[in-house]
Formats: structure tokens, C-alpha cells, sequence
């Protein structure tokens, strides 16, 4: 009957079956050297029965330090943890056919069981071992245990072939361990295996099965918290892709109306340009694009700024050619250039602004800083708090979070400036979370 209670460990038995034996011998090892001190035993028989009971006794003090239950507790976490590791890889994308099925194989090589199977709560996701022909992936679930250790969230040990289910005639399988897969504590499917007999099926065994679905439901949280981040920041993207900032419309706009009358071609030029950076803030669906495409982007922008302010905003680049195909998140280089002209120009002068990115100690770093007015002491730790120097709608703080949602640890923006003087902000990506991208380097 299916059920949850403890089993005694067959380890347990084991050595107490070495222990009775190495007692034994050395019993017998005493016995055959008093007999020799009172009967005249051949001295080749008393050598050769000595010799093979020192064996038989050296043997069984070896077997008895591999059977020790440190040992098999240590043997038992290795094979867990090289399950866990090597399954890492798949989990991350989350639990579907094609990664419960890699999973199923790497756990049957470094387990003793028959069998492998992995279902979430309604269907088989993976399965490897015997029983592979028959036992469908893709098809529901028949095993009733199973189903009960989803509802109840607790393992289940099958030790019929009843128990298990299986509709085929013949099926070599006659026990199982099942314990749930969970996501914050709520199961999400099952991890089984599957045993060619119910003697196997010990307190060793299940405590394995057991420690390896707390991995793999650590794993899958880990997977679904990443896909969770990410969706947010695609769902930002696509907020602050909406949030257009009416100041630099509106001022754009008036700029290109007071060029039709002193300067048609330009204005019909800035138009079209016009057209084209709205359509590519408003249409862009990629997540991550290339740093020599965010430049382009930013440089269109400042097409309007230049024919609005003229020479007051001067503009100097130096990228290492290395950087330009590193993928970044979209909407990130802009919004630093306009922080620039929006908080940094002066009433009168010019405003000298200079972009710059490397490759640095795995990492892309990319600054853009200006002359400006520079920002207050007593403004500047607030500088990346919410709704603080926005411009198109996408503050700093947005793109801080952006870069920390999207990178690992070190990732994100910082912040120096000094007032009178000038700001330089600051974003670091990690590269081991970045792909390069297609085009140019130049």
C-alpha cells in the first residue's frame, strides 16, 4: 500500500550482517591458533588457514569502513549534488519535456534505480530507464499515488506493481519513491523512481530521492524568479515606452515649425528623422540590442537637441570597438544624454558632453558625462529614487533597475557629480550575462 512511514535502512543490516562475520573470524582465528599450541597441526595447514582467515577478517574490516553510514550519507550527497549540478543547466529554462527528460537520464546514471520519471500535475514530462518503451511521455498520469502526492504534498513508497499502475503486462517494475516538485511550497509536479524490487526500497533511498527534489524545486524557483524579473522588465520597457515626455515634443515640434519658414529642407529633414526615432521608440520589441545600435538611437536624438540649442551642445565619443557589439538592454544611452542637456545645460555657453564605453575586467562600462551645472549636494543621493530626472519618460532610476533586474551583482547605475563642475553617470553590465550582437564593429 502506498504510504509515507520510515523503512530500515538495508545499509543498517548490512553491516550488522560484516559485523557478525569479522566476529566471527576472529573468533575462529583465535580458536585455530590455541588448537595449534595443543595439537600437532601440519605447519602448511596452520599457515594457510591463518592466512585465509586474516583475509577473510582484513575483508571484512574494509567492507565494514565502506558500509559505515557517514560514508554512505557522504557517497549519497555526492550523487545528489552531481545531479543537481549537471541538471542546473536544463532547469534554468524551466521544467517541460525536453529539460524533465535530461534530468530523468542524468539522475538514472548516478542512481540506483531501474527507473526516472518526472511529471508536473497532470501529465509525464520525462521518463528514462526500463519501462522507457512503454511508459509514454507526453501521456497522463496512471499512477493514483502519485496524484495523492500532489494533493497532499508529501512522498508517497509504492512497494506493489499494483501500486504503480502500470497498464503493460510484464513491466519489470515492482516499487517506487515519489515526493513532489514544488515552487513556493506549492507542488508543481513529481519526482519518481523506480525500483525492480521493493527491497530496495530502504530509508537511504528515499532520504536520495527526497534531498534531490529539494534541489530541483530550489532550482525551478530559482528559474521561474528569473523569468518573473524578466517579464517585469520587458513589462517596464513597455511602460515607459508609452510614457513620452510632452516637453521634448512639444519643443521639437516648434523647432521643426520654425524651420519651415527659414529653412524648408532642414525642417522636412528633421521630420523624417522625427518619424523615425518616435517609430523606433514606440516599436521596439527587442529586450537586449547591440551598444552601436543604442548609440544610433542616441545620436538621433541629438539631431533635435543640436537644431534646437545649435553649438551650445558639443558632443565627443570614445568606444572601444569591442563594446559596439555587446548586447545591452534597449533604452539605456539615450536617456544619460538627455539627463545631460535636460539638467546640465547652463543658461549661457556650451554644454560639452562626452560618451564613452570598454571592455573592462568582464564587464562593460559605459559613461556619459558633461560641463554642467552639476547637481546639489543635497540632491544627489536621491538622484536614483523613482520620478527623479526623467526624460522621454524613462528616469534614471529606471534604467538603474533595468540594469540590476536584467545583470548579475556589480551591475547598474552610479552617480558623481559636483555642482558648478559637471556629472558623470556611470552603468556597468556584467558581461557573463551579455551576448555579442550581429554588425560592424565600426
Amino acid at each position: 500500500m502506498a504510504g509515507n512511514g520510515s523503512l530500515r535502512p538495508v545499509s543498517s543490516r548490512r553491516t550488522w550482517i560484516i559485523d557478525v562475520v569479522l566476529l566471527f573470524t576472529t573468533a575462529l582465528i583465535g580458536m585455530v591458533a590455541a588448537a595449534a599450541l595443543v595439537v600437532d597441526v601440519p605447519r602448511l595447514v596452520f599457515t594457510s588457514v591463518v592466512i585465509g582467515l586474516v583475509f577473510v577478517a582484513t575483508g571484512s574490516a574494509v567492507a565494514r569502513f565502506v558500509t559505515r553510514p557517514d560514508h554512505l550519507k557522504a557517497l549519497h550527497s555526492h550523487h545528489i549534488l552531481e545531479i543537481a549540478d549537471q541538471s542546473l543547466v536544463y532547469l534554468r529554462r524551466g521544467l517541460d519535456q525536453k529539460t524533465a527528460q535530461a534530468v530523468c537520464r542524468l539522475a538514472l546514471e548516478e542512481s540506483e534505480a531501474a527507473a526516472v520519471a518526472i511529471t508536473d500535475t497532470e501529465q509525464v514530462l520525462g521518463f528514462a530507464g526500463i519501462g522507457e518503451d512503454h511508459h509514454a511521455v507526453g501521456g497522463p498520469i496512471l499512477t493514483r499515488a502519485t496524484r495523492e502526492a500532489i494533493e497532499t504534498n508529501e512522498h508517497r513508497i509504492l512497494s506493489t506493481r499494483e501500486e504503480i499502475g502500470c497498464p503493460r503486462t510484464g513491466c519489470l517494475l515492482r516499487a517506487a519513491i515519489v515526493v513532489p516538485l514544488q515552487i513556493r511550497n506549492e507542488p508543481v509536479g513529481t519526482l519518481k523512481f523506480y525500483y525492480t524490487t521493493p527491497r530496495l526500497l530502504n530509508e537511504t533511498q528515499v532520504t536520495m530521492v527526497e534531498g534531490l527534489a529539494r534541489l530541483l524545486s530550489t532550482q525551478l524557483e530559482l528559474s521561474e524568479l528569473e523569468r518573473q524579473t524578466e517579464l517585469a522588465c520587458r513589462m517596464e520597457l513597455k511602460a515607459l515606452q508609452a510614457q513620452i515626455n510632452p516637453h521634448f515634443l512639444f519643443n521639437t515640434i516648434n523647432t521643426i515649425a520654425s524651420l519651415i519658414r527659414t529653412d524648408p529642407p532642414r525642417a522636412r529633414d528633421l521630420l523624417r528623422e522625427f518619424a523615425r526615432f518616435y517609430r523606433r521608440t514606440l516599436e521596439e520589441n527587442e529586450e537586449l540590442v547591440p551598444l552601436k545600435r543604442e548609440l544610433e538611437y542616441a545620436r538621433s536624438y541629438l539631431v533635435f537637441e543640436h537644431a534646437r540649442f545649435g553649438e551650445r551642445i558639443q558632443v565627443t565619443e570614445d568606444i572601444d570597438p569591442a563594446a559596439m557589439r555587446v548586447l545591452v538592454p534597449a533604452f539605456i544611452v539615450q536617456p544619460l544624454v538627455e539627463n545631460c542637456v535636460q539638467h546640465g545645460l547652463r543658461p549661457d555657453g556650451p554644454l560639452h558632453i562626452s560618451i564613452s564605453a570598454r571592455v573592462e575586467q568582464e564587464s562593460l562600462v559605459l559613461s556619459v558625462a558633461d560641463d554642467g551645472v552639476g547637481i546639489p549636494e543635497s540632491v544627489l543621493p536621491r538622484i536614483l529614487e523613482a520620478g527623479y530626472g526623467k526624460g522621454l519618460g524613462i528616469a534614471l532610476k529606471n534604467v538603474d533597475d533595468r540594469l540590476r533586474g536584467r545583470f548579475s551583482t556589480g551591475s547598474g547605475l552610479t552617480v558623481v557629480s559636483e555642482e558648478g563642475t559637471g556629472t558623470t553617470v556611470t552603468a556597468t553590465l556584467a558581461l557573463s550575462d551579455t551576448r555579442s550582437g550581429e554588425g560592424d564593429d565600426a
